[in-house]
């Protein structure tokens, strides 16, 4: 048992990878048929598929193969015990060393000692493809927790807004940092635009400040405390989000925009949708806001932005964040959203991440980013006058754009 538990248990815990790449191989290329099909990469796909089922079928059979000896060698030296107990025991016999009985004892003997080790051969090899699943499954559950926050007592309940970034370090490992030393204030209500190109770091300082990640240096507050004596419940219950990638699960329209808020009644759902101009649309659908929202729903990618952002509307938060909420959509309701985005930002401190220059004109401070750093801070007229990477981006935008 042992000799064959140890040769075959490699082959189980390469089952079990295997396994688990064959269904990530699946899985994404359902998720991307579209782009799978538009590139011709269905050859690509199967051949990749094939590959993984090949390795997945080899050391599937070769563990099944070498567990499956367990019960047949286990048979074969119970069975052989009962040989050897006969012949010798018959020599025995024959010398008048022993009787017939003690023979016969023997041999239940050997079968009440070898039923339950073929037992436990046949369990074995159930063992063993759980230890090699449970390995997988350990390694997971071995990662690094967040910390436990039963101990923190600071409680915001209402915050005006004042947000304040004090010489922030963050590297998503320790050894490249992407924001080196970020420090900048924004008073409650303001508007605050961030931009700058692909990779400078706009996202990742969202993040801190929603506490998704933890900080290496530095510290950042809301309304003088800091927020590393919060609890990320309460962190995430003072903000509200809109982000470039819209969540929505299956559900109704209404459900979606309600979301996890208690005590919403229709009138205020109707309100957000007519603020994002959704409303005349919800109108028409057979259902109205009652409709489902699944596989069959035909919902555009700008319809779908609307309802995160009426979601955003019913959450009525002190801070709001929008992560390039306006890249998905047309230029018609780029500025139906924008009109509604002004009306979501009164009275919030709201901080903008924007690719499209011209719908930050408006913020009330401007942070201009590169590579971790902010390079330029001002009001959108000062920015240009100063002719510096702003006034470069913007212009090249609308030089692009005519």
């Amino acid at each position: 048992m042992t000799v064959i538990m140890k040769h075959s248990q490699k082959y189980f815990v390469a089952q079990q990878a295997e396994l688990g790449q064959i269904n990530g191989h699946i899985e994404e290329t359902y998720a991307g048929h579209n782009v799978v099909k538009v590139y011709n990469g269905e050859k690509a796909a199967k051949e990749v598929f094939h590959g993984i089922n090949g390795r997945l079928y080899t050391n599937a059979w070769k563990s099944q193969f070498m567990s499956g000896l367990m019960m047949p060698v286990m048979m074969f030296i119970g069975n052989f015990g009962y040989v050897a107990v006969c012949v010798v025991g018959a020599l025995l016999v024959n010398q008048h060393t022993i009787t017939i009985g003690t023979i016969v004892a023997f041999m239940v003997y050997i079968r009440l000692f070898t039923q339950p080790l073929s037992q436990l051969a046949q369990a074995a090899t159930n063992l063993q493809s759980a230890a090699a699943a449970s390995e997988r499954v350990f390694e997971f559950l071995g990662e690094e927790e967040l910390a436990d926050e039963s101990d923190k007592t600071e409680k915001l309940d209402n915050a005006k807004g004042n947000i304040e970034f004090k010489h922030v370090r963050f590297g998503y490992k320790e050894d490249r940092m992407i924001i080196k030393d970020f420090s900048m204030k924004a008073e409650a209500g303001q508007k605050i635009a961030i931009v700058g190109p692909t990779g400078a770091g706009k996202t990742t300082l969202v993040n801190l400040l929603m506490r998704f990640y933890e900080l290496n240096g530095g510290e950042i507050y809301i309304d003088g405390t800091p927020i590393s004596q919060l609890t990320r419940e309460n962190i995430h219950e003072l903000f509200c989000m809109v982000l470039q990638d819209t969540w929505l699960f299956e559900g109704t329209i209404r459900e979606n925009i309600v979301f996890s808020k208690q005590h919403v009644t229709d009138e205020q759902v109707e309100a957000a949708c007519r603020a994002v101009g959704l409303h005349s649309f919800l109108k028409t659908l057979p259902q109205g806001y009652d409709t489902m929202l699944d596989d069959k729903a035909n919902l555009s990618a700008g319809q779908k932005q609307l309802i995160t952002i009426a979601r955003a509307m019913i959450e009525d938060a002190p801070m709001l964040i929008l992560d390039e909420a306006t890249s998905s959509v047309d230029t018609r309701t780029e500025l139906l959203i924008q009109q509604a985005m002004d009306q979501l930002t009164v009275g919030k401190t709201s901080f903008v991440i924007a690719h499209r220059l011209s719908t930050i004109k408006n913020a009330d401070l401007i942070l201009v980013m590169k590579d971790g750093n902010i390079i330029e801070t001002g009001k959108h007229e000062e920015l240009l006058a100063k002719g510096g990477f702003y006034a470069d981006l913007y212009n090249s935008q609308f030089e692009h754009a005519s």
